[in-house]
């Protein structure tokens, strides 16, 4: 079922000055309800900017952005609502924690949407069991917290606003090896144990092709492709020219099938070409 349509949605800067530069160029898509959705695009590609219409932080210059078939901006009452259903986790959100406690901080927006204290309460402390956050964390300062922890805490504090549509832009930017394995993990929990929709922008092809179902790229303000991960990856060449990348792995296995070496053409993860080489392993040793 959709959750989220554009139609024809464009976005200019500084329109009509010497300055006017078209961000979004006349972007068409549908996003379904409890899909976890990678986001890539070379740097400048528009992507970033998309994301901020989904829930009203620009408006854009033509086209609509819908929610349940609904124009967010045919009623300007009801964007109080949409940015509740669609929560925005913008790059490095750590720099907005501003509350004396964690859970102060992560009660903020449940706060702000007029529910009971028993409700916050619930909401907090499932979020932070979400994010791995404990109940001896809740009690501190979050300035006290780690870097990792800092990000974990504003995430949870979206989360808690249980929006349907949630956006992450670069979650794991900053973050060492072992931290980002682990808000990607903790991410796609939270996606599949809510039924939510996620995005997740990042420029990491790993990433997004170990944790993403479906896939939108951009480039040059377009929209070039939104499908299926393993179908997005198919189109090697032109990821290529549009200065992205297959995964690293995939590289990998593209060279062993040169050399010969009889492999499946759908190999974009770490497990998938360990299984695969198994496989083929274990054959020779019959």
């Amino acid at each position: 079922m959709a959750l989220l349509q554009t139609e024809g949605l464009t976005y200019t800067y500084s329109a009509g000055t010497p300055f006017e530069k078209t961000a979004v160029d006349h972007v068409t898509l549908t996003i379904e309800e409890n899909t976890m959705c990678g986001v890539i695009g070379h740097t400048g590609s528009g992507k970033s900017t998309l994301m901020q219409h989904f829930n009203g932080l620009l408006k854009p210059t033509e086209g609509k952005v819908l929610l349940d078939g609904q124009n967010i901006w045919a009623d300007k009452a009801r964007m109080r609502d949409v940015r509740f259903q669609v929560g925005l986790v913008f790059q490095y959100p750590e720099y907005q924690l501003f509350e004396e406690t964690v859970y102060k901080d992560i009660a903020f927006g449940p706060r702000n949407m007029g529910l009971s204290d028993d409700e916050i309460k619930h909401r907090v402390l499932a979020s932070a069991d979400a994010l791995g956050l404990s109940r001896d964390m809740l009690k501190r300062s979050p300035f006290a917290l780690s870097g990792g922890q800092k990000r974990r805490a504003a995430i949870a504090g979206v989360i808690a606003m249980r929006p349907r549509l949630l956006i992450l832009d670069e979650p794991c930017a900053g973050l060492d090896p072992k931290g980002r394995a682990l808000m990607l993990r903790q991410i796609r929990d939270y996606q599949r144990n809510s039924k939510s929709t996620v995005l997740l922008v990042s420029h990491s092809m790993e990433d997004v092709a170990e944790f993403t179902e479906k896939l939108l790229v951009m480039s040059k303000s377009k929209l070039f492709c939104f499908d299926d991960t393993p179908k997005v990856f198919r189109r090697a060449e032109e990821l290529s020219a549009l200065g992205l990348r297959v995964p690293q792995i995939a590289s990998v296995m593209g060279e062993l099938r040169k050399r010969g070496i009889d492999l499946p053409q759908d190999l974009y993860t770490v497990e998938a070409a360990r299984d695969a080489l198994l496989g083929l392993l274990r054959k020779e040793a019959v």
